[in-house]
């Protein structure tokens, strides 16, 4: 299946948005940044954005589920954007692409907006050009970003729009960035309007979005719970105990057991356990740490008690992974 972004001439006033794209990008996040405009032009009866599809060269770029999307322009030729979304795939975390750069610092200097879904935000913070920003990515790269950029301020919500910078978690935080976009341009009730019109309940700016994003993300449904785990993230490093965990939430150890196996089948210990090892398994991916550095990171003082657990978890080494 192959898909062309669309371009026209924009009448005066049309905003205008430039979504670059590399290859095995998500084709979710990419239609969250696009859709949300399409149904706004519908509904308002005129054309309020306008998009265009842009990447390295002119040729086709492959999304992560294989569909093909033909770019209106190379990035030597792309025209003048208000705003510049960046899609990247898995791979951000490595992406160094030059040559997009310079047209990204051309539409900067005549006062564009710059942004990202999903990953993307490592190739802006890489290039510097999230300095002095507050920004988001998806969480399972979170960590591994924290560790590559500690100046940065990483805040942990759906998505994060802090004045010409916006940034989201990829997939439906996308669509909500969005709505938050067209709300800031042409007024809360078109963007109510757009939201629904994807059957969608729109995440206000002024939610608790930490836990929020924690909820969409884990499915926990005991604010209990909630609680301790967002503990259990937040004090990761130290290896905090789960007495000391149910001491933060003001309930027994008792108590916290019994909420942790009606939530998941499992104590607060087991389900901490896999939370480390998955954060593990995300830095050896997408972190140039070595493995006992990520073994400290995750709260093992002991090197040999975190390949054990990792082992345990994977059937297979740190060492192996990282290779």
């Amino acid at each position: 299946m192959r898909l062309t972004g669309k371009a026209s001439e924009e009448p005066s006033g049309v905003r205008r948005f430039a979504i670059l794209v590399f290859p095995n990008f998500p084709m979710m996040a990419f239609s969250a940044v696009i859709e949300p405009m399409r149904a706004a032009n519908t509904l308002a009866g005129r054309k309020l954005y306008d998009w265009s599809i842009v990447a390295g060269a002119a040729a086709p770029v492959i999304a992560s589920n294989g569909i093909a999307i033909t770019p209106n322009h190379s990035v030597e030729e792309a025209p003048q954007a208000d705003y510049m979304v960046v899609c990247s795939g898995g791979d951000a975390d490595r992406l160094t692409a030059e040559r997009p750069l310079t047209w990204i610092r051309r539409n900067l200097r005549q006062g564009g907006h710059i942004g990202s879904v999903a990953d993307g935000a490592f190739y802006l913070a890489r290039a510097g050009l999230l300095d002095g920003y507050a920004c988001t990515l998806h969480w399972r790269s979170q960590p591994a970003f924290v560790e590559a950029f500690p100046h940065l301020s990483l805040q942990r919500r759906l998505y994060v729009i802090d004045r010409s910078r916006f940034t989201s978690a990829g997939g439906v935080g996308a669509l909500d960035m969005m709505l938050e976009i067209i709300a800031s341009h042409h007024g809360e009730d078109l963007s109510r309007q757009v939201a629904e019109w994807f059957v969608h309940y729109r995440i206000r700016a002024n939610a608790d979005r930490e836990k929020l994003q924690l909820r969409i993300r884990t499915g926990i449904r005991s604010d209990l719970v909630l609680d301790a785990v967002a503990q259990m993230e937040s004090s990761m490093e130290h290896g905090e105990s789960m007495t000391a965990v149910a001491d933060h939430v003001g309930v027994s150890i008792g108590k916290l057991e019994r909420a942790f196996n009606a939530e998941f089948g499992a104590g607060p210990a087991d389900y901490y356990r896999r939370i480390r090892m998955q954060r593990a398994r995300d830095l050896l991916e997408h972190s140039t740490m070595s493995v006992r550095e990520i073994g400290l990171a995750c709260g093992y003082a002991s090197f040999p008690a975190f390949v054990r657990a990792f082992r345990k978890t994977y059937d297979e080494t740190p060492r192996k992974v990282r290779k």
